[in-house]
């Protein structure tokens, strides 16, 4: 019960964010599900990482070579992919709440919660990056095509 409620509803929670995402940015097919395997993926690893920075830049990692591989398979450009899968990972939340403590007053909440916030958001970006340049860099003849996967 625990494994149900900790991981796997999160994930499909993840994977459900990420499907409205697709059709914001009108991809199609086989596409939506790639997207949305990949922010369930993601959110995985930031779960099992105890929603830590670097978790985060774990998941952001995971993201960006799962991204390139499956755009490479594709034969598609993979910033959709990496943008759709990262969103349910971006710290809107922390934004929230440190705005809420600094109305309220509260400063020493505000900078802890604006700095951890900034530090996913830093991580997010850095290992997106980081993943996507270095999967490019050392797999510049990737397989172009895969069965079923290819866009017709």
């Amino acid at each position: 019960m625990r494994l149900l409620s900790e991981l796997l509803l999160p994930c499909a929670s993840a994977f459900l964010a990420c499907l409205g995402f697709t059709f914001v940015f009108n991809i199609h097919g086989v596409g939506k599900l790639i997207c949305c395997l990949g922010g369930a993926l993601g959110w995985l690893i930031y779960l099992l990482g105890d929603k830590s920075i670097t978790a985060g830049f774990a998941a952001a990692v995971a993201i960006g070579v799962y991204s390139e591989s499956m755009a490479r398979a594709r034969r598609c450009p993979a910033t959709c992919y990496l943008l759709v899968a990262l969103l349910p990972l971006v710290p809107g939340g922390g934004i929230y709440y440190a705005m809420s403590y600094c109305v309220a007053g509260y400063k020493d909440l505000f900078l802890t919660t604006l700095l951890q916030t900034f530090g996913l958001a830093a991580a997010l970006a850095v290992g997106a990056m980081l993943s996507s340049s270095l999967f490019r860099a050392l797999f510049p003849r990737f397989p172009r095509r895969l069965p079923g996967l290819t866009k017709k």
